[in-house]
């Protein structure tokens, strides 16, 4: 089973350790392109940080980030399962995880990126900000840009297991699997459900719909699960006690969508 996880914007406030070794990370067929975005990343915060900042989408409080991708090449680094902070991954908890299931987690989770592409959770990387949305003056927008080198990679990655997709749209847009990976893939996404006036009304909440997934991840990593195919993983998602509707495609070499309904919010 191959986990597509978006990234967060929080990160832990520093690296340690020793400084990025690119020929270290993951998917070496990302190599040329990582560098390329890092060479451009690097030399726009440090030629001219209002336009920097504007590029990358940063407020005025936010500058500083701007300093620290400066510095990429050579500040301490730390595996990404460290690195990210946001909701998603406070609700995975990595750390706690026991031996057996941070090993899977390791060989099953993929971090999309706007810099790295795509890393594993154990490769170590430096604290950067550049987000798949971001439009770089040479390279052009990040989430076309990977498409390329994304298609040889990453079916590359998916092996012939399950792809369990839980990116948001900014980094569904690097990689849209095809063919016969798209048919063992399933896109997810959490809805509320609430009664309004006797009425059932759902919506989707952005912090619980991030936190609902890093509890299904984990879920899955402390149960063993391997499920074959989207099928499969609908079955060992409500024997977990997931209530899941499924949606199988119309047509061949289309992923799944499963939707996941929640009457709880925390």
């Amino acid at each position: 089973m191959l986990v597509l996880l978006p990234p967060s914007e929080g990160k832990a406030a520093s690296g340690r350790g020793a400084s990025l070794k690119p020929e270290s990370l993951s998917l070496p067929g990302l190599a040329p392109a990582r560098a390329a975005v890092l060479d451009e990343l690097v030399e726009l915060c440090q030629a001219d940080e209002e336009k920097a900042r504007e590029v990358l989408g940063l407020s005025v409080g936010l500058r500083g980030e701007v300093g620290k991708n400066t510095e990429l090449r050579t500040a301490g680094a730390r595996p990404a399962g460290e690195l990210y902070t946001g909701v998603l991954y406070d609700a995975l908890d990595l750390a706690s995880l026991e031996t057996a299931a941070r090993r899977r987690a390791a060989t099953s989770l993929l971090v999309f990126s706007g810099l790295w592409g795509a890393v594993r959770i154990g490769d170590r990387i430096p604290p950067y900000r550049c987000s798949m949305g971001v439009k770089l003056p040479g390279l052009g927008a990040l989430g076309a840009y990977w498409r390329t080198p994304m298609e040889t990679v990453l079916p590359e990655a998916a092996g012939n297991g399950l792809v369990l997709d839980l990116r948001s749209s900014a980094y569904a847009a690097a990689w849209k699997p095809k063919g016969e990976v798209a048919s063992r893939t399933a896109s997810v996404r959490v809805l509320h459900s609430q009664l309004v006036g006797g009425v059932e009304k759902r919506s989707v909440v952005s912090h619980f719909n991030k936190a609902t997934k890093g509890r299904l991840v984990r879920d899955l990593l402390l149960a063993g699960a391997r499920p074959k195919g989207p099928a499969q993983l609908v079955e060992v998602l409500r024997d977990l006690g997931y209530v899941v509707e499924a949606e199988a495609p119309a047509r061949d070499g289309r992923p799944w969508s499963l939707d996941v309904v929640v009457t709880e919010i925390h």
